[in-house]
């Protein structure tokens, strides 16, 4: 059995990488293996928005990922540095920078760098989406 972790660094939309993270995610959950986490880091953050709005013919990955975290106890781990710097904030970040919009909110946690080294020393294997 192999401990998996998830690093995404491309956003929800652009390409179908994002969708390929998610089902790859379930795949591993609903196997023999298990996935310590899901690290979202550079332009990943934005899977983290809740403020997106999604065409109703696609997919909702936002609504996705929230539901894979709290049915399978997953960390949604979001690079607390990278979400800044793109607009995604929880409420203390919010706070810090004199900003009154949160859209980064549990599931999903706004942790530093060091948080994808201690998923990486419990995992096996990495998969880069």
């Amino acid at each position: 059995m192999a401990q998996f972790s998830i690093l995404i660094t491309s956003a929800p939309h652009i390409n179908d990488k994002g969708l390929s993270a998610f089902r790859f995610a379930q795949t591993v959950l609903n196997s023999e293996h298990q996935l310590q986490g899901i690290f979202f880091y550079q332009d990943g953050v934005h899977h983290a928005n809740a403020l997106q709005i999604n065409p109703s013919s696609g997919f909702d990955l936002y609504q996705g990922w929230t539901n894979l975290a709290l049915t399978h106890q997953c960390p949604l781990m979001v690079c607390v540095t990278a979400a800044t710097k793109r607009g995604v904030l929880s409420a203390n970040d919010a706070a810090d920078h004199d900003k009154t919009a949160v859209n980064l909110s549990a599931p999903f946690e706004a942790l530093g760098l060091g948080e994808l080294a201690v998923l990486l020393s419990q995992s096996d294997r990495l998969v880069q989406f």
